[in-house]
């Protein structure tokens, strides 16, 4: 079973919002990890685009916020070192995440953590600095609100949001106050002037990992697997086992039920204005009026459909794995018959 998202391709259009689906798709596309909410089938029809990507029904971590979940130390731990590996993967096929927080971290049935939404994320080239500002306020680190033309970040930025998340999910708030409202000055102050406080009942290993997330210089902050890998508190850690989904998460989520709002969700379904049951009869009747009106506003848009309808990128990791897997037999076949013809000759030779 999977998860489809589905986005109306008029409604991306007119919001310009097709480059950034294009970019998500592209990304996704290239990516496969067992800590990240996978890409499976992408597909379009004449009204909407389509992901297909794996179903994780332990719900989001902002969900579970949200139910008063205290999250032990245990559990967080293990979130972390998920994250981690997560992270360094991302670092790997080079690309920067920018929107790590809670609700784009979801759980699956065993409680692992998969990471989602690649609306914003960025790809880099060579060891080039991003200077373009995206993000969620509360979660974005501190080098992203440097004065304009000083802006300049790398992939240190999702390490500084994984330090948010963790102490959020210990302590149900977050360091500092700041929401989404807050204004990039206020921002500035509230980093210079606030001391991150942490609970005496927290170890010190947790809070000493803490601090080094929370880092305000993106040269001295935690960005790289090593770094805590190498780090007292998580040396017992077996990471081969911990990238197989191997070590029991403390946490498992509630199985046999809903793990989100189902009133919002509800209210999703409402207000959803082209839903997909009735997708055969709208588009018969959009057949039918097509010839109707050629207004020159209804031509620019039709232009726009058409090409993200020849744009639109066609994917199945299906597919990809069985060619690929054809490939590597018809490999080891030559091979084995390159090696029995050297027999051959050696055996002419000895003779």
């Amino acid at each position: 079973m999977y998860a489809m998202k589905y986005m109306n391709k008029q409604k991306c259009v007119e919001r310009n919002e097709v480059r950034n689906v294009f970019k998500e798709l592209h990304i996704m596309q290239g990516l496969e990890h067992p800590f990240l909410v996978n890409l499976w089938y992408s597909f379009q029809d004449e009204e909407d685009m389509f992901m297909v990507v794996d179903l994780l029904l332990g719900g989001d971590l902002r969900y579970h916020l949200q139910q008063n979940m205290c999250f032990s130390e245990d559990s967080v731990k293990l979130f972390i070192c998920e994250l981690a590996l997560a992270l360094d993967y991302l670092k790997s096929q080079s690309i920067i995440h920018r929107d790590i927080k809670p609700d784009n971290i979801l759980l699956d049935e065993q409680g692992h953590v998969h990471i989602t939404d690649f609306n914003i994320a960025t790809l880099v080239n060579n060891d080039m600095k991003i200077t373009t500002v995206a993000g969620t306020k509360p979660y974005m680190a501190p080098e992203m609100f440097y004065p304009r033309g000083q802006i300049s970040y790398s992939y240190a930025v999702d390490w500084w949001s994984l330090g948010i998340t963790a102490y959020e999910l210990l302590r149900g708030r977050r360091p500092y106050r700041i929401h989404s409202s807050t204004a990039a000055n206020d921002i500035v102050q509230v980093f210079h002037m606030t001391t991150v406080t942490y609970p005496s009942s927290w170890s010190l290993e947790m809070v000493s990992l803490l601090h080094k997330f929370l880092e305000p210089s993106p040269e001295d902050r935690f960005c790289k697997l090593s770094d805590i890998q190498n780090f007292p508190y998580l040396a017992d850690v077996n990471w081969d086992v911990a990238l197989q989904k191997q070590l029991v998460p403390d946490f498992t989520p509630t199985k046999g039920r809903l793990n989100c709002d189902p009133t919002f969700e509800l209210e999703e379904m409402i207000l959803e204005s082209k839903p997909l049951h009735k997708k055969k009869k709208r588009l018969a009747k959009k057949v039918k009026e097509a010839g109707k009106n050629h207004s020159e506003q209804n031509g620019h848009l039709q232009e726009h459909l058409e090409s993200v309808e020849k744009d639109f990128m066609i994917f199945n990791r299906e597919k990809i794995r069985r060619q690929h897997n054809e490939m590597q037999e018809q490999l080891t076949v030559a091979q084995t018959k390159d090696e029995e013809e050297d027999g051959r000759n050696n055996n002419l030779i000895v003779q």
